[in-house]
């Protein structure tokens, strides 16, 4: 199976909440939502990634709602969906970068399905350790490993409050 991206994995985890059509899903993500103020996710794109979700067996039309506008046709997670949405949320960041939009999205996933983001917090704190520990060591005037340093504190920082605030 091909990795998802980002929004893909937005849609998934916010259609593992219950049965939903793509016009619901997309506007949780518009950017004056809960979860669109972390990843705010267009309408066409919304649509673009339930399909995709369908085509790899991660999700599955259940039935068509007729109204006043177009059909919608209401999705679900399948099994396989709910295993990869539960393998993702519990897996760290690869990347300091990625602590802005992904790891803060798998926590609002978390807490919005009611269960414990503790975890994931630690195992991300611990996979950041190697990077704080090399750049300590770095030794360097150059500005981008310098705000490399300071961005990896920040991230270490904030995952310290989190882990207090969620313990």
């Amino acid at each position: 199976m091909r990795q998802l991206s980002v929004t893909e994995h937005a849609v998934l985890g916010l259609l593992a909440e219950g049965p939903s059509h793509g016009f619901s899903i997309s506007k949780r993500l518009t950017a004056d939502s809960e979860v669109g103020r972390i990843i705010t996710v267009r309408r066409p794109l919304v649509y673009r990634a339930l399909d995709r979700l369908v085509d790899s067996g991660l999700a599955e039309p259940v039935t068509t709602e007729k109204g006043s506008g177009p059909n919608r046709v209401i999705h679900r997670v399948t099994r396989d969906g709910r295993r990869e949405s539960h393998r993702w949320l519990s897996r760290p960041v690869d990347h300091v970068r990625e602590i802005r939009i992904e790891f803060l999205l798998k926590i609002a996933l978390l807490i919005r399905s009611r269960r414990s983001p503790g975890p994931l917090i630690a195992a991300q704190r611990a996979s950041l350790e190697p990077t704080l520990r090399a750049l300590d060591e770095l030794a360097t005037d150059d500005h981008v490993e310098i705000w490399r340093k300071h961005a990896a504190r920040a991230a270490a920082a904030f995952l310290d409050e989190l882990n207090d605030k969620f313990r």
